[in-house]
């Protein structure tokens, strides 16, 4: 039997993230990849409604399931054994998950994807039963209501699976709410220990491996095609574009310290929900680079125009998500303020410029780091976008 699980402090000096955590992370790559490649078949398909529900769907379960052990982490890591044993359980979940993305992508079938996502939550429910078993009073409650909460939404995870196929994304919507609602049920009487640092770390690390993820799918794209089609001038703009893009997005998102603005849960809840649109943008742009790359040489009947959108779309919400939850709470001016949703138009403009609308992009992604770093330098300040 374990020793009971003791909540850690949430103002404990020198915290970061584990190994371990590291190690969780690495397998949502491949959940990630698969989405994302996903993505990629439906669109160069000229199937983008199927594609993008598709996209949004599969990538809140996987997002979801990193949430929720990331949070469950920064309050009650361990790191004992037993901990060890039950986090590997829950990195099995993910791998048996990203290996139903296709079948669920593709024909609609959940049951390999249900039967990850079980692997994972079943695992979770004893972390959070285990936190209940070394706590008392209103940390306990706490406790209890997540595992309780889990357990049921689960269950309810299972229309996908009985329900007809129509009805699917009536079930991803109303569960997808009922599983948002969990923690602000769970910790209506009582916060649990998050750090706050801590939780800013594995978020940043996050976005870290999400953008390593689309250098490597724009990469093995931009490979492919020159193995078939030599074309070395029409595919250079296309990866100096998407690179870019990647820089940028890596330069705006950790231009400020976002720690010191989450204190509470109200803070934080909006924060770290508002990171779907984070991730999943993060990621689609490396799918939009793909498709750009499959159009500019003839493997896909997409127009110009659509290719390019299925960039600078990305791009432009994830410059815009990052500054509305993100940066926007360390701007200092209107001038600060306006940087990024201004780019985030440029950049949908961006879209019209034909062949040149990825390089443009990326250009314009770097005009805005170099605004951010100008007007910072004016004002003394810490690096802000």
């Amino acid at each position: 039997m374990p020793v009971p699980m003791r909540a850690r402090r949430p103002d404990e000096p020198h915290r970061t993230a584990t190994p371990l955590e590291l190690f969780f992370d690495l397998c949502f790559v491949v959940a990630i990849a698969q989405a994302g490649r996903q993505l990629v078949h439906a669109l160069a398909e000229g199937h983008p409604g199927h594609g993008i529900a598709g996209y949004l769907m599969l990538f809140f379960a996987i997002w979801w399931a990193w949430v929720n052990f990331s949070w469950f982490s920064s309050a009650y890591d361990t790191d004992d054994a037993f901990y060890r044993a039950v986090t590997l359980l829950q990195m099995a979940g993910v791998l048996i998950l990203a290996a139903g993305v296709p079948r669920a992508f593709g024909s609609g079938d959940f049951t390999v994807g249900w039967f990850g996502y079980l692997v994972m939550r079943l695992a979770l429910v004893i972390q959070w039963l285990r936190a209940a078993h070394g706590s008392r009073g209103a940390e306990r409650r706490t406790a209890l209501r997540y595992a309780l909460g889990v357990t049921v939404c689960q269950i309810g995870w299972l229309g996908l699976i009985l329900l007809p196929k129509g009805d699917i994304p009536w079930v991803f919507l109303v569960m997808g709410l009922l599983e948002l609602s969990v923690p602000a049920v769970a910790e209506w009487e009582r916060q649990t220990p998050w750090h706050a640092h801590h939780i800013a770390e594995r978020y940043g690390l996050f976005t870290i491996i999400v953008l390593g993820e689309t250098v490597s799918a724009a990469t093995v794209a931009v490979q492919s095609a020159l193995d078939e089609h030599d074309e070395l001038g029409t595919l250079l703009p296309l990866a100096a574009g998407g690179l870019l893009l990647v820089f940028a997005a890596y330069w705006i998102y950790f231009a400020v310290p976002i720690h010191l603005h989450l204190r509470t849960n109200r803070q934080a809840f909006g924060w770290g929900y508002g990171h779907y649109l984070v991730f999943g943008s993060a990621a689609a742009i490396g799918a939009g680079i793909e498709i750009a790359v499959e159009e500019s040489v003839g493997r896909t009947q997409l127009s110009t125009f659509a290719a390019s959108a299925c960039v600078t779309l990305p791009a432009a919400l994830f410059m815009c998500t990052v500054w509305l939850i993100h940066s926007r709470h360390q701007k200092r001016g209107a001038a600060q303020q306006l940087v990024l949703p201004v780019s985030s138009l440029a950049v949908l403009a961006c879209t019209f410029a034909g062949h040149a609308a990825v390089l443009l992009a990326g250009l314009v992604a770097s005009l805005t780091v170099a605004v951010g770093v100008t007007f910072s330098a004016r004002q003394g300040g810490a690096l802000q976008e």
